[in-house]
C-alpha cells in the first residue's frame, strides 16, 4: 500500500492509497483519535493494518513522540497543528470520511482499549439496515473482564438514566468511544460535533433526531500505557457539562 504526503493550511496529512472495494462491499474507515499516545499507537496501528479496512490516525497536537512514531511506521495520519480536544479530533476524522466518500466510519481509540476483533459486530447491523449508528458496550458483553472503576460506572449510570429520560431509549455504555456510523451520520458529524466529552451528547442527539442507534456488546481492555484524558479533577465538570447537554439535547436536523 503506497503513501503520499500533503501539506494543507498548517496540517500535515500522510495518506495511504485506499483499499479496493467491490460493489457489494461497503467502504469502511477506522478513525483513531490520538493525543500523547506514544506508548500505544504503534501497536494499535499494527493491529489495524491486519484488517480489510482503511484507517486514519488523527494526531491531536501531541506533545510526546506520537507524531514521530506515526511518521516512522508510515501510518496514514493527519497531524493537527494544535490540540483541538477529543471532539475536534474525531470531527476531523469524520470530515476525512465524508470527503473520501466512505460508507461507514468507526471510532477506535488510540490507547489500546478497543478490541479490533469486535469491529465486525459494529459494522454488521449498519450493513443489514438495523442501525444508523452502533455503540460498542462493555456492559452487555459477558466476555468483558475490564469494566472501569466503580466511580466511573456510577457516573455512566447517571448519564444513561438522563438519556433514557430525555429520549426514551436506554444506552448502557454512554461514554463508549467505540462506535460506527453510516453515511448520513458521517455527514452530520462532519458538519457539527460536540467539542468536549462528545459521546453521550452526540448519541442523545442522534436518538432524538430519529436515527436508529443500537448498542452492541464488545470487548474492551485496560489502557496499556499513558493516562486518560478525564482526570479525577475534571470528573465533576464532565458530569455537570454532559448532564446539562443531554437535558437540553437538540436533535440533528435530517438532511
Amino acid at each position: 500500500m503506497s503513501s503520499t504526503t500533503e501539506h494543507t493550511q498548517g496540517i500535515l496529512v500522510t495518506l495511504m492509497q485506499p483499499q479496493e472495494h467491490t460493489q457489494s462491499s461497503p467502504k469502511v474507515l477506522i478513525i483513531v483519535p490520538a493525543y500523547n499516545e506514544e506508548a500505544n499507537i504503534s501497536a494499535v496501528v499494527a493491529d489495524l493494518e491486519k484488517l480489510p479496512y482503511d484507517y486514519v490516525v488523527i494526531n491531536d497536537g501531541s506533545k510526546d513522540k506520537t507524531p514521530q512514531i506515526l511518521d516512522e511506521i508510515k501510518a496514514c495520519h493527519v497531524d493537527l497543528c494544535r490540540n483541538l480536544g477529543i471532539g475536534g479530533a474525531v470531527q476531523t476524522g469524520y470530515k476525512y470520511a465524508l470527503e473520501n466518500n466512505y460508507d461507514i466510519a468507526i471510532q477506535f481509540d488510540g490507547d489500546g482499549q478497543h478490541d479490533s476483533g469486535c469491529i465486525e459486530r459494529l459494522v454488521q447491523p449498519i450493513i443489514d439496515g438495523e442501525a444508523n449508528m452502533t455503540i460498542g458496550s462493555r456492559f452487555i458483553c459477558e466476555e468483558n473482564e475490564f469494566l472501569s472503576s466503580r466511580a466511573r460506572r456510577a457516573g455512566i449510570t447517571v448519564l444513561s438514566n438522563l438519556i433514557k429520560l430525555t429520549t426514551g431509549q436506554r444506552i448502557y455504555d454512554v461514554t463508549s468511544g467505540f462506535r460506527a456510523a453510516d453515511r448520513g451520520i458521517i455527514a452530520d458529524f462532519a458538519r457539527s460535533y460536540p467539542s468536549d466529552y462528545p459521546e453521550p451528547e452526540s448519541a442523545a442527539c442522534m436518538i432524538a433526531g430519529g436515527r436508529k442507534v443500537k448498542e452492541v456488546g464488545v470487548i474492551m481492555h485496560e489502557r496499556q500505557g499513558g493516562s486518560s484524558s478525564i482526570s479525577a479533577k475534571s470528573a465533576l465538570y464532565y458530569m455537570v457539562k454532559v448532564g446539562l447537554s443531554i437535558i437540553l439535547v437538540r436533535p440533528y436536523e435530517k438532511r
